[in-house]
């Protein structure tokens, strides 16, 4: 949250005059706690295996299939994390930083691609169910009147968005998920240059999406877990 707090505030002031002292000391910061991260994520190579061990296990095909796919490109990652890591405090060296700066937004893009195929399925599944308690509830009412989403005067993407809202609140977790990863997968789309992003879009999705990570942590029940 510091690191992406510092990216945006550092895109917001670059512009204006007599800021440039605040400015160099905010990508002075952030270059440190970005350093300071990876030092911290050493350990996650461990974790990520751990996760696909966990993910093999999951009953419904689909997401068994995208969360273990998702967390092997995952344990990669981290290994070019770690390899960064080691040469930014000077325990390696070469001359190939770009190019495991590559392979790791690479995997990190492939794992954040199949959780979301994952969050999608799961919507679609919670959809259905919202739809198919629509239907018993219509079925059992007294009023022929009474308002139906299927009805031939709704917009078909009033109805869309109805379900997509009221799934969506029904499993805050799944919400959480979601955005997590949408706001994740702007930094390696930038990185790999198939969807370039300024600096305050980068900084304020990286933001949002530490702040959901900060939620999980406080509200363990609010993590998405594996069916």
């Amino acid at each position: 949250a510091t690191q992406y707090t510092c990216i945006l505030l550092r895109y917001l002031l670059e512009p204006k005059a007599g800021r440039e002292e605040v400015v160099m000391k905010l990508k002075k910061l952030e270059s440190s706690v970005s350093t300071g991260r990876k030092w911290f994520r050493l350990g996650n190579v461990v974790h990520a295996i751990q996760a696909t061990e966990q993910s093999i296990q999951a009953t419904d095909p689909v997401p068994r299939l995208c969360l273990t796919l998702a967390n092997l490109n995952r344990v990669v990652y981290f290994i070019c994390d770690a390899v960064l890591w080691a040469k930014n405090v000077g325990l390696t060296s070469g001359n190939n930083r770009e190019k495991w700066q590559m392979w790791s937004a690479r995997h990190y893009y492939y794992f954040l691609l199949l959780s979301l195929v994952r969050d999608l399925y799961e919507i679609t599944l919670q959809m259905g169910r919202v739809a198919h308690d629509k239907v018993k509830v219509e079925k059992s009412s007294q009023d022929p009147l009474g308002y139906s989403v299927i009805d031939e005067e709704t917009e078909w993407l009033q109805s869309f968005l109805l379900f997509l809202f009221r799934s969506l609140k029904r499993h805050p977790p799944l919400l959480l998920d979601t955005v997590k990863n949408f706001c994740d997968i702007l930094i390696p789309l930038n990185q790999l240059g198939i969807y370039k992003s300024n600096p305050g879009i980068i900084g304020l999705g990286g933001l949002v999406s530490s702040l959901a990570g900060i939620i999980t942590i406080v509200y363990p029940q609010m993590k998405l877990k594996i069916c």
